[in-house]
Parts: structure tokens; C-alpha cells; sequence
């Protein structure tokens, strides 16, 4: 068994530690959407909607799944309002809900390609 000796309060840096406060509600709806994100056909789902809009007969299409099927992933994905919807006459197209939510997407993708010692 590894021992691992507490340190000692001089041996850390002088500088202020500026905490970050949120809320308890911020917290919580934080954590709603990393658990919408956690879905490997959800997240592929919301990378296929940050090219552009789609309805979801188009989607469903394009992952060879049923329109139900996607149609339940999108209604998870709006209610943590990762996603909104545009009606065209029949059609309800999809898009990102914001800037936010494409970047946060790039930025885990991109991390997840970063091979400094992570697991893949």
C-alpha cells in the first residue's frame, strides 16, 4: 500500500484562491446538462445539429434510427435546453440553442482527442 503524507500548510503558494460561487440551483441545472451530454447518441446527436438545423425525419435518416426514437432524444435534449425547435408547416426543425452549447461540444470533442495520458 502506497502512504501519501498530508502536506504541510507553509509548503503550499501564498496566492489567494479566488473561489467560484454558484448557486445551488446553477449547480444542479450544470449537472442536468452533463447528464444529457453523457449519452454517446445524444452527444452525436447535438454534434450532428452544430452544422446546422435539421427536422427529424432528416436525422432520423441520417443515423438509421426511427423518428420516435430520435424524436424522445431531442425532447431530453430540449427540456435540459440544449436544443430548440422551429416549426415549418409539418416540419419541426432543430437546432443548438446557442453559441454556448456548439463551443462547450467543441471543447469536449477537442479534449477528448488529447492524448496527454487519458484512457481511450
Amino acid at each position: 500500500m502506497i502512504e501519501i503524507a498530508a502536506c504541510e500548510s507553509h509548503e503550499h503558494r501564498n496566492e489567494p484562491i479566488i473561489p467560484m460561487v454558484f448557486s445551488a440551483l446553477a449547480l444542479e441545472k450544470a449537472a442536468r446538462l452533463f447528464r444529457a451530454l453523457g449519452d454517446e447518441s445524444r452527444l452525436s446527436l447535438l454534434v450532428r445539429l452544430s452544422n446546422r438545423e435539421a427536422c427529424v425525419t432528416e436525422i432520423a435518416e441520417s443515423f438509421g434510427e426511427g423518428a420516435s426514437t430520435i424524436s424522445q432524444r431531442l425532447r431530453l435534449l430540449r427540456s435540459e435546453g440544449l436544443v430548440k425547435r422551429r416549426r415549418d408547416g409539418k416540419h419541426l426543425y432543430y437546432s443548438l440553442v446557442d453559441e454556448h452549447i456548439h463551443n462547450l461540444l467543441a471543447n469536449a470533442i477537442d479534449h477528448s482527442q488529447e492524448h496527454k495520458g487519458a484512457k481511450l
